[in-house]
């Protein structure tokens, strides 16, 4: 089982001064910045890359594609592009590099903004070695209607032609594919709203050819909503299929995930859970769970500190002052020199300036248990208690950096033991 990251050009400066936070005046951020399997090497924190089109072609959004990164990817191809692998020589199938058309961005549209010939030229331009096929999103979750017979239990028309439609762009897809003799591998894509709904396109695509097929539209399921759509597949495929799983790991689940036939899945979550969870930032093996990162806000760049200050609520130099006695603070208790109650006091009274709603106790157990101390990837060694600080995209992102690396230390782990148990 393989787990694939969902890149989302997620580079950081190797060179950023976490002292001055500041990075060098030559850095040319195209040239000098790098991905988590540069800056984490010669380990690798996931198995393969996944890139999405619609990811690719969206524009004005910050932290995507500009123009010109659009036209080197498709000029250079995806592998160059994105450094992976960062050596010369190296085996294509251990390296492998997924592209799909990211159909929970256009999820909204009446049908796929994309036809089935420029998908296929963008899978064979940027030199993919699996490419999934054209897909329509049908984002609900209804089992009850696999009970055709109870009263009001028929499917909605959208769902039905989004199913359908995608089941045709799968054939179109496949019989392309094969004619043109293309170096990707054309991987199907399911899409449904209850277990059997699953089971029938996995039938279907299996049918038209397909042996490997990606289960779409699963995030907002619960886990064992999940499992209950791979009981369903399995039904069809006795675990003889190769699966692959859109935007979930849960590892937790790794053994119905082997047997159900699922060979490589695919999450940004690490990355996202890094600066977008209220509580989940830091990835740990404790039995109590992740870690909270400790928020030490910008005050020159934080909106909501930067609006009581323009408002006059707040005063410019004092939470400048908290701001920096807060540095000062959780780098001392990194050192050994200042004591968590001591860095807990200063956090809370900046804080006060801009109304946060840190949980205390979560943050007290993140400075008393010091767990980058114990974690051996290369972010925790190199930065320290820098890696639990909320606080601009180099430490963010590092924190994102080291989430990955923990999710794929699991998988390894998972995969060591069904290894063991079956010599």
């Amino acid at each position: 089982m393989r787990f694939f990251y969902a890149d989302a050009l997620d580079l950081v400066d190797p060179r950023f001064d976490f002292e001055t936070e500041t990075s060098p005046r030559d850095r040319i951020p195209q040239r000098d910045d790098v991905y988590a399997h540069e800056l984490m090497a010669p380990e690798r924190p996931y198995d393969g890359l996944l890139v999405s089109k619609f990811l690719l072609d969206m524009d004005g959004v910050q932290g995507r594609y500009t123009q010109a990164q659009r036209l080197r990817f498709m000029r250079n191809g995806a592998r160059r592009f994105l450094r992976f692998p960062t050596q010369p020589e190296f085996e294509p199938a251990d390296w492998p590099l997924l592209g799909d058309c990211g159909a929970f961005n256009y999820r909204d549209l009446p049908e796929p903004p994309y036809s089935v010939d420029e998908v296929i030229d963008f899978y064979e331009a940027g030199q993919f070695t699996h490419g999934v096929s054209v897909d329509h999103m049908i984002g609900a979750y209804s089992p009850e209607l696999d009970e055709p017979g109870l009263l009001g239990n028929a499917v909605p028309p959208e769902f039905q032609q989004r199913f359908d439609l995608t089941l045709t762009l799968a054939a179109e897809f496949l019989r392309k594919v094969r004619a043109g003799n293309y170096d990707f591998q054309p991987v199907g894509i399911a899409q449904g709203w209850s277990p059997r709904s699953y089971s029938r396109a996995v039938e279907q695509l299996i049918a038209m050819g397909y042996d490997y097929v990606a289960l779409g539209g699963l995030v907002p399921l619960k886990t064992d909503q999940i499992l209950e759509v791979l009981e369903a597949v399995r039904g069809v495929t006795q675990g003889r299929l190769r699966l692959h799983l859109f935007g979930i790991t849960r590892l937790e689940n790794f053994q119905a995930y082997t047997r159900a036939g699922v060979v490589s899945l695919d999450s940004a979550s690490p990355m996202r859970q890094a600066f977008k969870d209220a509580r989940n930032n830091y990835y740990s093996s404790d039995p109590l769970g992740h870690y909270t990162a400790v928020r030490i806000p910008q005050a020159d760049k934080y909106s909501k500190l930067l609006r009581a200050i323009r408002s006059g609520a707040v005063n410019q130099q004092e939470a400048f002052r908290k701001e920096r006695a807060c540095q000062d603070a959780v780098k001392g208790v990194g050192e050994g020199t200042t004591s968590v109650d001591e860095a807990l006091g200063h956090l809370q009274a900046y804080e006060e300036l801009y109304g946060g709603a840190s949980r205390w106790d979560r943050i007290r157990r993140t400075l008393t248990d010091r767990p980058w101390e114990n974690c051996p990837c290369a972010v925790c060694r190199d930065l320290g208690i820098d890696v639990i600080v909320f606080r601009g995209a180099n430490r963010n992102r590092r924190r994102g950096f080291h989430n990955l690396w923990h999710t794929q230390q699991v998988l390894h782990a998972h995969r060591s033991a069904l290894e063991e148990s079956s010599t």
